[in-house]
This record gives C-alpha cells, sequence and structure tokens, in this order.
C-alpha cells in the first residue's frame, strides 16, 4: 500500500513539473513573439516593459536613447530559435534590418538577447536589454 500511495506521490510530482515546464516554455513563446512585435512595429515604447527592471536600472534609457531609436525604422527582424543556457534562461540571437529615416541607408545588427523567467511573477524578462542599434553594421 506504502509503494502504491509513493508511486502516486511520484507521479504527482513528475507530472506538476512537466506542466510548470510547459507553461514556462508557452510563457516564453508568448512573450519572445510579442517582444518581436513591438519591434518590429518600432514602438520601443511597448518593448521597455519587456526589459528586467534591474537592468534598467543599471542602465536607464536617456532622452539621446530614445532620439535615436527614432531616427531608425526596424525594417527586419529575423529570429534564431531561442537555447536554453541554464535553468530559467534562454538566449536567443536576432539579426534585426534598420533604415536611417534621414538618409534611407539600410544596415543590419545582431542583438544578442539574454531571457530570464521570474518564477514568482512567473513571466520572462529581458535581462540583456534593448537592441544596441549604434553597433557597426554585420554582414
Amino acid at each position: 500500500m506504502r509503494s502504491l500511495i509513493a508511486c502516486c506521490g511520484f507521479a504527482l510530482l513528475a507530472g506538476c513539473a512537466s506542466m510548470t515546464a510547459q507553461s514556462e516554455s508557452r510563457a516564453l513563446d508568448l512573450t519572445l513573439n510579442a517582444y518581436a512585435n513591438a519591434i518590429r512595429w518600432g514602438d520601443i515604447g511597448q518593448a521597455i516593459p519587456f526589459v528586467d527592471p534591474e537592468t534598467l536600472n543599471k542602465h536607464p534609457l536617456t532622452p539621446l536613447d530614445i532620439a535615436r531609436y527614432k531616427q531608425v525604422h526596424f525594417a527586419t527582424y529575423t529570429e534564431q530559435p531561442p537555447v536554453p543556457v541554464g535553468p530559467h534562461e534562454v538566449r536567443q540571437v536576432v539579426k534585426i534590418g534598420l533604415v536611417n529615416v534621414n538618409t534611407q541607408v539600410e544596415r543590419s545588427i545582431i542583438d544578442n538577447q539574454l531571457w530570464r523567467y521570474d518564477t514568482a511573477k512567473k513571466h520572462w524578462l529581458l535581462v540583456s536589454g534593448l537592441p544596441d542599434i549604434t553597433q557597426r553594421s554585420t554582414p
């Protein structure tokens, strides 16, 4: 009888862990999609809430940063699949095509994103910050 109860307990725990992993994975998919849409539409204001508050405290957006984002149009956003790098952490590499709104010159940058799952709030946060649009163009 004890072994039956123990087996049921282990099965229940395994099922809960599986459900947690599935909900975390689903939340990641939804978050990455919503963030990509905010960037694709060039709406940095909508992208900011995805950034980890600690990252924003360490590297606050200045008026100059906001002005720089307004100087470009996000033309493309091509993401690689997210890769787990630790418990509740994934990396995603994204190639972003930018067009300068004044000169109409197009260039590409690579955005190496680090996402971390907040288990208490049950959502993903962008630890690496917003894309660095000041970096040199990539081939």
